[in-house]
């Protein structure tokens, strides 16, 4: 093979590497990574309720999206309120944040936490972010007044 003939294969190999680079923040979330994971679906008894008790009942939590409803790729804020398990408002909390995809073993892609406490048992909660669609969990582990309890949102996104 001449050098000449060489040429034309790598420069072919070079431009669609640089066109996969470009798409694959578009394409490869929504389509290349189900493929690459097996497109396993969400179980069908998966509670995706936004408002219920923690793991031990000792608050009520629950939580709206900004925005509504939630995009692939795009950062966004939720707004957390808290409550003890008989309906008062808890401003004092200590609230870690964690979470990922459990079909597929990672993490969340981002490292949200609570930046503000906004009272009546409202905590504002930023810096969430999901790279691909599925079955995504969203924990909290909440502290106030000296107990602590986890609780686990799941999310869908088609």
């Amino acid at each position: 093979m001449s050098r000449k003939q060489f040429i034309l294969p790598v420069s072919l190999i070079a431009v669609f590497s640089v066109i996969i680079a470009f798409l694959f923040p578009v394409i490869g979330p929504r389509f290349i990574m189900p493929l690459m994971m097996g497109n396993n679906p969400a179980p069908t008894d998966l509670n995706t309720m936004t408002n219920r008790l923690t793991d031990n009942s000792l608050y009520r939590v629950s939580f709206i999206t900004i925005p509504n409803p939630i995009a692939i790729n795009d950062m966004h804020s939720w707004i957390l309120n808290l409550q003890t398990a008989d309906g008062q408002a808890v401003d004092d909390a200590e609230i870690g944040v964690d979470g990922g995809m459990p079909q597929h073993g990672h993490g969340l892609p981002t490292r949200p936490q609570v930046t503000e406490n906004l009272g009546n048992g409202d905590y504002l909660v930023e810096g969430l972010r999901f790279q691909m669609p599925g079955w995504w969990e969203v924990k909290f582990e909440i502290t106030a007044a000296g107990q602590s309890d986890n609780i686990t949102f799941n999310v869908v996104l088609p």
